[in-house]
């Protein structure tokens, strides 16, 4: 099997669509940004929603709220597969009452973990709010009716496509993967 590679996002137009999102919410959250908090979903919203608060927080000078969920046991596929799945730790150290909550994930592609965060966060109170901010929205690809507040790049991908998101120190990028056979 071949694997082709096409670089969506280099690593320079990441940073400034990063800086970008982070600006939108500032935009949309600046009178209330103490009652406004980021909760990045497990595991790989959480490197993109530390970049968003850390940006938030410089550009505001004020703090703002973060934590971290894990939505491994309200997955609509949790009993039905096979294979065991290991939980991530959920980080929300504070109540999500009456909060404006912006839930931050990499890559927006069924809808499915969204759903299950929606369900996850009323453990920890009923928010004000609830936004999506998604750094890659696969369109065309829900199955559940959800859509994001926040859009880092919207792209079309089909099924033998997947999407991956490197946030590490060494090189940041997103790539597409086409696996050819």
């Amino acid at each position: 099997m071949l694997e082709q590679r096409k670089e969506i996002l280099n690593s320079k137009h990441l940073n400034l669509t990063i800086r970008r999102l982070s600006s939108q919410v500032i935009e949309n959250h600046v009178s209330e940004i103490d009652k406004s908090v980021i909760i990045g979903l497990q595991p790989r919203g959480t490197a993109l929603s530390e970049m968003i608060h850390r940006n938030i927080e410089r550009e505001t000078k004020k703090e703002m709220k973060i934590g971290y969920l894990d939505t491994t046991f309200f997955r609509d596929d949790f009993r039905r597969r096979k294979d065991v799945l290991i939980p991530n730790e959920t980080k929300i150290n504070f109540s999500l009452e009456g909060l404006n909550v912006i839930l931050v994930d990499d890559v927006l592609f069924t809808g499915r973990s969204v759903r299950s965060a929606l369900d996850a966060l009323v453990s920890f109170g009923r928010p004000n709010s609830v936004e999506l901010l998604v750094l890659i929205d696969r369109r065309f690809s829900r199955e559940i009716p959800i859509e994001p507040t926040y859009v880092g790049k919207s792209i079309d991908v089909i099924d033998d496509e997947r999407v991956l998101v490197k946030l590490d120190d060494k090189k940041k990028c997103v790539i597409l993967l086409n696996k050819n056979s």
